[in-house]
């Protein structure tokens, strides 16, 4: 078992061991690496060409009832400054997107009881009165099938649900015992059997992670076929139990966006905002490693910094139009550019 059978399987279309991911993720040279780079950028191209897509954040809640031990948001952080938008709000976020070239928007907030399935209905449907050509992404948390049903029908098109992590036992050290993989796993299954372009995902480098989970991970991503998967290094938030934790490394997570580039070729696959808050070029560099996803945030500029998921999160004082300026330069400044496309999930 050597790491240049594992890439020679991966650049095949061969799904590795378990134990072939992990000695690869734990061993893997800078030479290995940049092949590894070169093919699922290879790969990325013959999908996508050179496009690169945008999807405009709209974070539409700091309220949260889960308390995970990651998350800046978690209901126990007295030190977090809450909101949440309005109907009016989020579409003025939308305006501004659509003005601006944006054909997907992403509404993500913390599992806030607000936002009840009519409600919530309610502002997917008029999204979709009033922008017909644009995607309507959802990130809202785990809200069982009739709820993930009735947003479908009210016109949503696509839902992020990160699995975080797709060992039981590690689940459990992130999470209240409240919480279970199970739960998170039936949900992503649930949301591809009601036709939602689905999104999994995990954090990298999160504290008790193994290679050989990150390998799990791989395997569910290979196994789940997500058409969308959002991975990026994990950050600590100094109000939560894992503020003293270290981060997960640029590296890892660079190496992981090839392989499951490889892996899945048509996924759609987002470089974060927290590879860019790691590394001043951390987004650039997740393109060129297979990634071909960008979201730029159209939050209202007053609550970027009230949605602390981490700590030292970018861009949170930018306009949406400096922002949009600024990643299309960057992006071109590589051989890339940003695409005004809702960028759909297509199957090769």
């Amino acid at each position: 078992m050597d790491n240049f059978n594992t890439i020679k399987k991966l650049k095949n279309g061969t799904v590795p061991e378990k134990q072939e991911l992990a000695l690869l993720l734990r061993t893997i040279t800078s030479e290995q690496t940049e092949d590894l780079r070169h093919a699922a950028q290879e790969k990325a191209q013959s999908v996508f060409g050179n496009k690169v897509y945008i999807r405009g954040l709209i974070e539409i809640s700091s309220y949260c009832k889960k308390d995970c031990l990651y998350c800046g948001l978690r209901r126990s952080n007295k030190n977090a400054v809450r909101y949440r938008l309005d109907k009016a709000q989020i579409l003025s976020c939308c305006e501004t997107g659509y003005r601006l070239g944006f054909r997907t928007f992403v509404l993500q907030g913390g599992e806030d009881p607000y936002y009840t399935d009519d409600i919530m209905c309610g502002i997917v449907s008029e999204i979709r009165r009033h922008y017909p050509d644009c995607a309507i992404t959802l990130s809202l948390g785990e809200r069982g099938y009739e709820s993930f049903k009735r947003l479908y029908e009210a016109g949503a098109d696509r839902y992020l649900l990160r699995h975080e992590t797709a060992n039981a036992e590690h689940y459990s050290r992130l999470h209240p015992k409240s919480m279970t993989l199970r739960t998170r796993i039936e949900s992503l299954y649930t949301l591809k059997e009601i036709g939602f372009q689905t999104g999994a995902g995990f954090m990298v480098g999160s504290p008790w992670q193994t290679y050989e989970n990150l390998a799990e991970d791989l395997l569910f991503i290979s196994e789940l076929k997500p058409q969308m998967c959002g991975i990026g290094p994990f950050i600590p938030h100094k109000d939560t139990p894992f503020g003293n934790k270290p981060a997960g490394t640029l590296e890892t997570t660079l190496v992981l966006l090839s392989v499951i580039r490889l892996l899945h070729p048509p996924v759609l696959l987002p470089s974060t905002t927290a590879l860019g808050t790691i590394h001043p070029k951390g987004r650039e560099l997740g393109i060129l490693h297979g990634a071909n996803v960008v979201m730029p945030n159209l939050s209202p500029a007053e609550h970027r910094k009230d949605y602390s998921l981490y700590d030292n999160k970018i861009c949170t004082g930018e306009e949406a139009a400096e922002c949009i300026r600024c990643l299309s330069l960057r992006m071109k400044n590589i051989g890339y550019e940003i695409v005004t496309d809702r960028g759909d999930f297509k199957q090769t």
